[in-house]
């Protein structure tokens, strides 16, 4: 089997801040690859009025609580921040961890978030165009920042779009992540590829990341192109799953 790597995305929703960082600890001591969690103020699932934590505070404790993985939000609603002021945190973000973090980011979809912390929904076209914008201050203020990121800050950009989303991961980003099923993946991945050739770009530059289930077959993710696999995992986190895939990328 060909190498790939393994992330796990951690759900900070009907759980404990001691729970959450207990689990990153533990996954980063398994030689995990990467650890993410989510850009939202309330839970996706199960009770809607669960405890709940912000993403970005959870990343500055992952930090300094870890060694050795990448780690990010997956994705930062690019809606909740303003771009110059989202990569001044992760530049500092990036220093207290010495350089691991990975800058995910999105359009935004959740209207709950928009709507109880006073951001403007509005459509799926205007939060795509705001995305689109952004990119260009982000990079622009983290160049003008001093100090530099103290990594490579790496950009992810999450989403599916095809005509807008992927073309800009074509043009701005590192690292893509998608959703779907395996086939859905491997279109995607193809678009992306195409958007690459229409630009100029080796579509070997973009890492190729995917949300996947404790069940997943990592065979066929390789197949549809995704190289680095990351499950998910509300409370309480079971990484059982998450040593299984470790154990089979390592095979």
């Amino acid at each position: 089997m060909v190498r790939f790597k393994v992330g796990i995305q951690l759900h900070p929703q009907a759980t404990s801040v001691a729970a959450l960082q207990a689990a990153w600890q533990a996954a980063d001591g398994m030689g995990v690859d990467s650890i993410w969690v989510w850009d939202h103020f309330f839970p996706l699932y199960g009770d809607p009025d669960a405890s709940h934590f912000e993403c970005w505070s959870l990343l500055a404790a992952m930090a300094v609580t870890t060694k050795r993985a990448t780690f990010g939000p997956m994705v930062s609603c690019i809606s909740f921040r303003n771009p110059e002021l989202l990569a001044d945190m992760a530049r500092t973000v990036d220093h207290l961890s010495g350089g691991r973090l990975v800058l995910g980011i999105g359009a935004g979809w959740f209207e709950r978030d928009y709507v109880e912390y006073g951001y403007e929904f509005g459509t799926a076209g205007a939060r795509l165009a705001a995305l689109w914008e952004s990119i260009p201050r982000i990079k622009r203020r983290l160049a003008r920042l001093d100090p530099h990121p103290a990594g490579p800050l790496p950009l992810l950009i999450g989403g599916g779009g095809e005509r807008k989303t992927l073309r800009m991961v074509a043009e701005h980003a590192q690292m893509w992540n998608g959703t779907g099923d395996v086939d859905t993946l491997a279109h995607k991945n193809k678009v992306i590829d195409g958007w690459c050739a229409e630009i100029g770009r080796d579509p070997a530059e973009i890492e190729r990341t995917a949300l996947v289930a404790a069940d997943a077959d990592p065979d066929r993710y390789l197949a549809a192109g995704i190289t680095h696999l990351v499950l998910t995992s509300g409370h309480p986190f079971d990484l059982a799953p998450l040593q299984r895939l470790l154990d089979a990328a390592r095979n």
